[in-house]
Formats: C-alpha cells, structure tokens, sequence
C-alpha cells in the first residue's frame, strides 16, 4: 500500500487509541476514528513482541496488508483504523488471517 494509505506518525496512532471505539475477535482488534471528507482510509499495522521474533512479526504484518489490499476495494474511505495483531495471529495460514481480519473488520462496520 501507498504511504498515503498509512497511518505512521505516533500521534496519530495514539489519536486513534483516545477515541476508544474498538472491536475484536481472538486474533485481531481494530480500532477507529471516523475521519468524515477523507479522500481513502488510512491504515496502522502493529504487531507485538509477544508474536515471535522479527522474523515473525513482518511476516504476520505481510499477511495483514495483502488481506486489506484483496478488500480494499469493500473499505470505507471515511476512516483511520488500526489493526493489532493478539499472539493467536503468529502461525496463521493465509487464509485463516483473511477470514478472521475480514470478520474483525465486519464488526467494526469497516466493510461495506
């Protein structure tokens, strides 16, 4: 994904934590911030130490950016979310990580 399609700055990040408004399955948790006139969403990926080792982590951060560039297209364009990945993410085959993110991202009504 485009830089512009990121979220990266820390502040940023942590406007996004204030808001509060957060969903979750076992392997995800998806937090928003309604950003109404925006021309795409935005998104921050983060992955922590408890998955593995660096290794690991870019390898489930990989995962997670092909799923959301398949349901790119589904995403609302109003929208900064953030994406963590719980330590049930490391190991997941390709698959299993597009069908509990898309679920994760039902919840937070982020697909149309």
């Amino acid at each position: 994904m485009r830089k512009s399609y990121r979220v990266k700055k820390e502040s940023e990040f942590q406007r996004v934590f204030e808001t509060h408004n957060s969903v979750a399955n076992h392997k995800f948790i998806v937090y928003q911030m309604e950003k109404p006139g925006q021309k795409h969403f935005r998104v921050g990926i983060s992955v922590g130490k408890k998955i593995g080792n660096a290794v690991h982590r870019n390898w489930v951060k990989r995962r997670i950016r092909q799923t959301l560039l398949e349901v790119k297209p589904q995403l609302r364009s109003d929208v900064d979310f953030l994406v963590i990945a719980r330590p049930a993410a490391d190991g997941l085959e390709m698959a299993e990580t597009k069908k509990n993110l898309v679920h994760a991202l039902k919840l937070a009504k982020l697909i149309k």
